[in-house]
């Protein structure tokens, strides 16, 4: 793996760009859009976006010791073209420069990318195989949630140090995202983890939302590996597309990585004999239910694959934590444990979460705090009183439902169900429901929290931890 030197002549270059003013060796610092973050000797890069211009603060960025923008033919910088301390890169289009740029320094690099994609379980993924990579490379992985057109490119800039991996998430929510996130990172593994039914508004099917997901397959070579869920028929109809080589990982069919003999521990975690091209080891992974036992598989694939001994993976697993707020367990000292899946939702992951609680042995009362699941489009209220069923089944004691008419809908869906209509409360935002039902919960308690991230299911979690002393 090589460091890229990033110079303005290079990078305009890389983005087909025209640079006027400053010199063309000087190195830049950091590449940021960001113009509250951008410090002495970064690339500014100007994005258009829905709420801001980023050409409207290249003037400020400059004057406070950027070393170059890079804006659209024909803006005015407002700085002097004869400043030969500042440049500007100028292109066609910023966001195209951007993902230009990305894709140059990933190929110049020669990092190995690793490429994740699914309707649940992508940050997990993404985190675990990390993990058990780093037992012998350096790697560096998508920060934060920066996993989209603009996010992913950003991310990338990471390889310009010459790590060994990098691994990165791809997000979507319209078709032909994931194409465009693979021809910037060029990954040379890509794995796919399941499908489902998030952002399911913005398609017309579950297989619509697979047709997109299988953009991951694209742009493949037969040095290419996937890695996918043999569980999931709609991930395995579409992986005999795959140009590559295929590696497959499961619980309930036969797979290359599989899990046997599974023990679902309630919130101790899981434990499961694995079976790999490399031999079988016991994996104790204190990540919650099924749904995470899946994720652990896949990233046991990668791993293997990768030439990391089969004890070295099981040693990573064991001390697997959580990404913040994606099922994290606090145990207060009030003696409620609040199991804090507040990130985000949607209807198969709240599925795989009151499983979860519906196996734990030692709550005594199992309380759910759901918020509303977004971006489900004309499917919502069906949706969400499927899932208020769900709950009845999964024998939760008490129901707080949060947001708007879909929510309403799964909280009535539960008590036809057989809830008893005193055991379920609607409120119509967080900030409503967190001291109600800060004040509700008992010492002996479980309490799980999950919502999509625009209902701030978070604030619920912050008022139970208030309460804890």
């Amino acid at each position: 793996m090589s460091r890229v030197r990033l110079t303005l002549g290079w990078i305009a270059q890389a983005v087909g760009g025209v640079l006027t003013g400053g010199e063309a060796d000087t190195e830049i610092a950091e590449v940021v859009i960001d113009s509250r973050v951008a410090a002495t000797g970064d690339l500014f890069v100007a994005i258009r976006g829905p709420r801001f211009d980023g050409h409207d603060f290249v003037a400020d960025v400059m004057a406070r010791g950027a070393a170059a923008a890079v804006v659209e033919r024909g803006f005015s910088t407002g700085v002097h073209e004869g400043d030969a301390a500042r440049a500007v890169i100028a292109v066609g289009d910023t966001v195209t420069a951007l993902q230009d740029l990305a894709h140059a320094v990933r190929t110049a690099s020669g990092t190995r990318v690793i490429a994740i994609t699914g309707s649940a379980g992508k940050t997990t993924t993404k985190e675990t195989i990390a993990a058990f990579l780093e037992r012998r490379n350096t790697v560096v992985k998508n920060k934060g949630n920066l996993n989209n057109h603009i996010g992913l490119p950003l991310s990338l800039m990471q390889v310009r140090q010459g790590p060994d991996v990098a691994v990165m998430e791809l997000g979507m929510n319209h078709a032909g995202e994931i194409s465009t996130l693979v021809a910037i990172a060029e990954p040379d593994v890509r794995v796919w983890t399941n499908v489902g039914d998030a952002h399911i508004g913005f398609f017309a099917s579950p297989d619509a939302i697979a047709d997109a997901k299988s953009e991951i397959l694209e742009r493949a070579t037969p040095s290419t590996v996937l890695v996918c869920n043999a569980d999931d028929p709609r991930v395995m109809a579409r992986a005999p597309r795959f140009a590559g080589r295929t590696v497959t990982f499961g619980i309930d069919n036969s797979a290359d990585v599989r899990a046997t003999g599974v023990e679902d521990r309630g919130l101790a975690g899981m434990r499961a004999r694995v079976v790999t091209p490399a031999g079988e080891a016991v994996i104790d992974s204190p990540l919650l239910g099924r749904g995470n036992l899946s994720n652990v598989l896949a990233a046991t694939a990668v791993a293997i694959d990768a030439g990391i001994p089969l004890q070295e993976v099981a040693d990573a697993a064991a001390r697997l934590r959580p990404a913040a707020r994606r099922g994290a367990v606090h145990r207060l000292a009030n003696g409620v444990t609040v199991v804090d899946d507040s990130y985000n939702s949607s209807p198969a992951a709240l599925a795989k979460a009151l499983d979860v609680i519906a196996r734990e042995q030692g709550a005594t009362r199992k309380v759910a705090v759901l918020g509303e699941m977004l971006e489900l489009g004309e499917h919502a209220l069906r949706l969400h009183a499927e899932s208020g069923r769900a709950v009845q089944r999964s024998g939760i004691d008490l129901l707080y439902a949060v947001g708007g008419d879909a929510a309403r809908a799964l909280a009535a869906s539960a008590v036809q169900a057989g809830m008893a209509p005193a055991a379920v409360t609607h409120f119509a935002t967080s900030e409503e429901a967190a001291p109600v039902i800060a004040r509700a919960v008992r010492s002996g308690d479980v309490v799980m929290v999950k919502g999509s991230r625009g209902i701030r299911t978070d604030l619920i979690v912050d008022a139970l931890a208030a309460e804890r002393a």
